[in-house]
């Protein structure tokens, strides 16, 4: 065992003494290359729209010119990659409108490709939660208990909403509503219909956590009934982390997810030191954005350093890629 020696000859505060040594010496950095920035498009408006749970955020309209000026600025800025999020005008019981060729992430896709061309990376959220009508990521049916949610055929609407999106332009697929052989029906679908380079990553220890609130706002996407403790994952249960994970990893997921992030830096840690053949995601969630935000609009911290000590403690977690509301703002001091 290697030993220190003491002081006066141990000082660590000598690499600490100056910007451009701490510079020097720091093992965890942060790129704006690391970040991945959410999107949401709304079907409903023909302008964009101020989002009040997400300060700083909006809606955009599918095939806006604004919606083309956001990703191209955060191109310049150095983020690359964007995770879109449907609104749709109108939901149903099917959810319909999430794999509807014509649908908010569908056309904002094809737009966005049409504009700008390959050079953002795009993944869609794929879920049924914002689309359906009653909520729940999915299909609800009548059981034993009353009313509960048909893992089975969920996976059929899924596979639709891949092939959809993939068909529009997606890179990635992120199927996040935590339903058993999610993966692998979507690897089957995409694969079945010629989209075997269209990469998963997949939200694979997601929790059933407090902090999703502004989000569900933003989407209007709480349950009509009930909650998904049924199917996302209980907060006090390390046994699904693994579990979880590597059923992903062999049903043919490219990129790993823990959401959300602040509070489960031990389950970002915990997968990035386990399984070190794929990449590892980590999503900064709306309820995590907004502490920083209020914190700091209440005189209690500098906006700037919250963020960047939030981003870097995910990342020293082990997060490759960190999907974050802040991510144009900590693109914009990265740079300088």
């Amino acid at each position: 065992m290697f030993v220190l020696p003491e002081f006066p000859v141990s000082r660590p505060r000598r690499l600490r003494l100056t910007t451009a040594i701490r510079d020097l010496v720091r093992d965890v950095s942060l790129s704006p290359s690391d970040l991945v920035l959410p999107v949401f498009v709304s079907e409903a408006l023909e302008r964009p729209a101020p989002i009040e749970s997400l300060p700083g955020h909006y809606y955009y309209p599918p095939t806006s010119k604004e919606l083309v000026d956001h990703i191209g600025r955060a191109l310049e800025l150095g983020v690359k990659a964007f995770l879109l999020f449907g609104v749709p005008k109108v939901k149903d019981e099917a959810a319909s409108r999430a794999y509807a060729s014509d649908g908010p992430v569908q056309e904002a896709i094809r737009h966005i490709r049409k504009e700008i061309g390959w050079e953002p990376v795009i993944a869609a959220d794929l879920c049924i939660c914002g689309y359906a009508s009653h909520g729940h990521c999915g299909v609800p049916k009548k059981c034993r208990r009353g009313v509960c949610i048909d893992n089975d055929a969920t996976l059929e609407i899924y596979r639709r909403i891949a092939v959809s999106q993939a068909d529009a332009g997606a890179d990635i697929i992120a199927p996040s509503g935590m339903m058993d052989g999610q993966v692998k029906a979507i690897r089957e679908a995409l694969d079945g219909e010629g989209f075997s380079d269209v990469s998963i990553m997949s939200y694979s220890v997601k929790y059933a956590s407090s902090f999703y609130g502004p989000f569900r706002d933003v989407m209007d996407s709480a349950p009509r009934w009930g909650d998904r403790r049924s199917y996302q994952m209980d907060p006090g249960n390390t046994h699904d982390i693994l579990k979880e994970a590597l059923l992903d990893v062999a049903e043919g997921a490219d990129i790993l997810m823990v959401k959300p992030a602040l509070p489960y830096l031990d389950v970002i840690y915990r997968l990035h030191t386990t399984i070190t053949t794929h990449p590892l995601a980590a999503y900064n969630v709306s309820g995590e954005y907004m502490m920083v935000k209020l914190l700091a609009e209440g005189g209690y911290g500098d906006y700037n350093s919250l963020m960047l000590e939030v981003l870097t403690s995910i990342k020293r977690a082990g997060a490759d890629i960190i999907i974050t509301y802040h991510a144009l703002d900590a693109a914009k001091l990265l740079r300088g």
